[in-house]
């Protein structure tokens, strides 16, 4: 029996690099970035097994960045999502951010509750954005919450108070380097990982779909023997 992967999870990695190695500023990498999102959730929204495409686009220590390309990156965001909206109606995408929100200007928020609100009722392909999103903050956070709740902290309890509560199947790395980077630590205890050297912006979905087909003959063991 071959896996499903229902749940794919992608640090989209390699924009900067990709604009340097053409000569380029590295906000022409974020803006090509920007549309292969587009092009690999169509591919997702089509695809008849995935439900759930996670996308790492702002982590919490990419603020450490030069400030002018962090607010490129704020600006990008909230032009991306606006525009958007069409797209994910059409192809019955609802929207979903993962993250702590509150770092975000207002404007900001509001954008992405809107488009939140506005793809709400879609249910086809669940895509969510990772934005300001740090597995082991997001991690504290929801053992604060059941702490201030006065419920009794478990591997299920935690779980659930996540900002993403569903077990990542497949996750993938573009742009060469291995490692997770605080990126679903808790959700992909068990997911299978792929690794590749293609920058964000040359990602395919034609790529995405060989890496599919590799995963769904991978043996899952899930800690134990079969």
């Amino acid at each position: 029996m071959s896996n499903i992967a229902k749940h794919v999870a992608i640090i989209m990695d390699g924009n900067g690099r990709w604009a340097q190695e053409r000569g380029q500023k590295r906000v022409k990498g974020h803006e090509m970035g920007a549309e292969v999102v587009r092009n690999i959730t169509t591919y997702c929204s089509d695809h008849k097994e995935i439900r759930r495409l996670t996308l790492y686009a702002f982590s919490t220590e990419n603020w450490k960045r030069p400030r002018l390309e962090v607010e490129f990156l704020m600006q990008l965001l909230e032009r991306y999502l606006k525009n958007e909206l069409s797209e994910y109606l059409k192809n019955d995408v609802r929207f979903e951010p993962i993250g702590d929100l509150s770092r975000f200007s207002n404007s900001l928020q509001k954008t992405i509750h809107n488009i939140e609100e506005k793809t709400a009722h879609c249910d086809g392909l669940v895509q969510r954005l990772a934005l300001n999103y740090g597995s082991q903050d997001e991690i504290v956070r929801a053992v604060n919450t059941l702490i201030d709740a006065g419920k009794s902290v478990t591997e299920e309890s935690i779980s659930e108070a996540l900002d993403c509560t569903c077990e990542v199947d497949l996750l993938i790395r573009t742009g060469g380097d291995h490692r997770l980077s605080n990126f679903l630590l808790w959700q992909a205890a068990y997911a299978e990982l792929f690794f590749t050297d293609t920058l964000w912006p040359d990602f395919t979905p034609e790529e995405l779909e060989k890496i599919i087909t590799s995963f769904m003959t991978v043996e899952r063991r899930f800690g134990g023997l079969k």
